[in-house]
């Protein structure tokens, strides 16, 4: 956990600095060529690809921290949709950034929402059925058993179901890191280079902003609690 905050506080680093360069791409997106525009938007793409590859690393570990994790603010977790931001999330802000797509564009963005809509709703019934599992046997029936008395054998049912409940969310995890990155792929490569630079500076400003409220919330809550505790 402490290396993946090590690495997740050096990615938001490098974030910002991608975002000043989208930025600037953004201003002279008139003269800059497609080419060296695309050539912008692929290392964005891989600069989040690195985050989904280390985070995977780290639900190999540990796939409940990743579920619940501390790296990240209260505002970001409350935001969080199977450990990240709900795909659907992207479509409002290419509305936002990019008012100009053309009628074709506007077609196959219809068809893309419909088929992420569709891939959303088939990960929120797995994981709904993850959950009433935990709340069914044997799961309960090991808590209850477990509760009574630590034996040998118990304990190995305990460790088992465990490992079910761990091998079904790693799996729901990949396949919603998968939605999430292939249909940013897809967005961009629908985009011209223009509008794909719009879009991932619209992205990095959400995430931003979003972290910059959550710290501010977060230190502020802590202050009120600090600050009534010494009234106490």
């Amino acid at each position: 956990m402490t290396s993946f905050e090590a690495f997740f506080e050096g990615w938001l680093v490098r974030q910002e600095h991608y975002l000043d360069e989208l930025q600037s791409a953004q201003q002279r997106a008139h003269e800059a060529r497609d080419v060296d525009l695309r050539d912008l938007v692929s290392r964005v793409l891989i600069h989040y690809q690195q985050y989904y590859e280390e985070k995977s690393r780290i639900a190999q570990r540990d796939v409940f921290l990743v579920f619940s994790p501390t790296w990240f603010t209260s505002l970001e977790r409350a935001l969080l949709w199977i450990a990240g931001f709900k795909p659907g999330l992207a479509f409002r802000l290419v509305s936002d950034s990019v008012p100009d797509l053309s009628a074709d564009q506007r077609v196959r963005m219809t068809r893309l929402i419909e088929e992420t809509r569709v891939e959303e709703r088939a990960l929120d019934d797995k994981l709904a059925k993850i959950h009433e599992s935990v709340a069914a046997p044997p799961f309960v029936d090991v808590a209850r058993r477990h509760a009574r008395c630590l034996d040998g054998e118990t304990a190995e049912e305990e460790e088992a179901a465990t490992r079910s409940l761990k091998s079904a969310l790693e799996g729901v995890l990949a396949n919603a890191n998968l939605l999430r990155t292939t249909l940013a792929a897809k967005l961009v490569e629908m985009l011209s280079g223009a509008q794909a630079v719009r879009f991932l500076v619209a992205v990095a400003q959400f995430q931003l902003k979003i972290r910059n409220w959550g710290l501010q919330r977060d230190a502020a809550e802590k202050q009120r609690r600090s600050g009534g505790g010494g009234r106490r």
